[in-house]
């Protein structure tokens, strides 16, 4: 498999990554995934922006980002991907520095800079029959707008609903759900959309964006307050949003269904209408 590390195209059997890496070490990094179809990224300009906006708030400042999103297309051609549906995964850590400190390296080092593609093969019985999620605490740290390497409570959590037999894990804090353990989440209230505001503890999700904007052309309502896990009972419609999500039926939350258990009117028209754009 041919991956993209440091600059140079290679096999991934052949890759090497210091044990003195800060992302392997502390975490010290971040990340974007990206879906592709037929070559093409979808949302390229605006995970462009996200993945600058990330290095900016860690303060990584020296990574050359412009010839990583060149390689990624390249890389796509590069393993066949340039065709059908794919996903690109990509990350930037501050590099490999000794002595082990928590302080940044002065003078800073060579960031690690890694993207790989994959086939993806879209979530089609998920999409058509909807999926199962379960409430959990959330406890991640206090930056979540940062798509940063920092994902051990994600990781616990989606286990969490793994072992429950979910697709997906909500994250609650201080009562009210902020988004899942990968995605986005909103509830349908009386036709209207509600989802939480974009803040420190929300990451700023691109097909979020994208679906709210795809509300505003069809004139569909949309509020964003703090939904409180007690309501989520009373929601006639449930749904998640992400890069391999899409826009996602929720059906079951724990051990009561949501509305008469199956995708209701609102999500199905905002799938439809994701699953119709075309990659920009």
């Amino acid at each position: 498999m041919t991956v993209y590390f440091n600059g140079t195209f290679m096999d991934k059997a052949d890759v090497s990554i210091s044990p003195d890496d800060r992302g392997f070490l502390f975490g010290d990094g971040v990340y974007e995934v990206v879906r592709a179809e037929d070559g093409a990224l979808f949302r390229l300009d605006a995970h462009r922006r996200r993945l600058a906006r990330s290095l900016d708030a860690i303060q990584l400042h020296n990574a050359d980002t412009d010839a990583l999103w060149d390689a990624v297309h390249k890389l796509l051609s590069r393993t066949g991907l340039d065709e059908g549906p794919a996903k690109v995964y990509l990350q930037i850590t501050r590099g490999a520095a000794t002595p082990r400190q928590h302080a940044f390296p002065d003078p800073p080092v060579e960031p690690t800079v890694y993207a790989r593609a994959t086939a993806h093969e879209p979530p089609l019985d998920k999409w058509a029959n909807g999926v199962k999620v379960i409430l959990r605490p959330d406890q991640r740290w206090a930056r979540c707008d940062i798509k940063s390497l920092n994902y051990l409570p994600n990781v616990l959590a989606n286990q969490a609903a793994q072992e429950a037999g979910a697709y997906e894990a909500l994250l609650v804090r201080d009562g009210f759900v902020t988004e899942g353990s990968h995605s986005s989440v909103a509830a349908v209230f009386d036709g209207t959309v509600a989802l939480h505001p974009l803040t420190h503890h929300t990451l700023p999700s691109i097909t979020r964006q994208v679906t709210l904007e795809l509300c505003d052309e069809r004139d569909v309502p949309v509020e964003e307050f703090p939904v409180a896990a007690e309501d989520l009972p009373n929601a006639d419609e449930l749904f998640l949003m992400g890069t391999t999500t899409g826009v996602m039926p929720i059906v079951r939350v724990d051990d009561w269904t949501v509305g008469d258990g199956t995708p209701g009117p609102v999500t199905q028209e905002l799938l439809a209408a994701f699953r119709a754009l075309e990659p920009t």
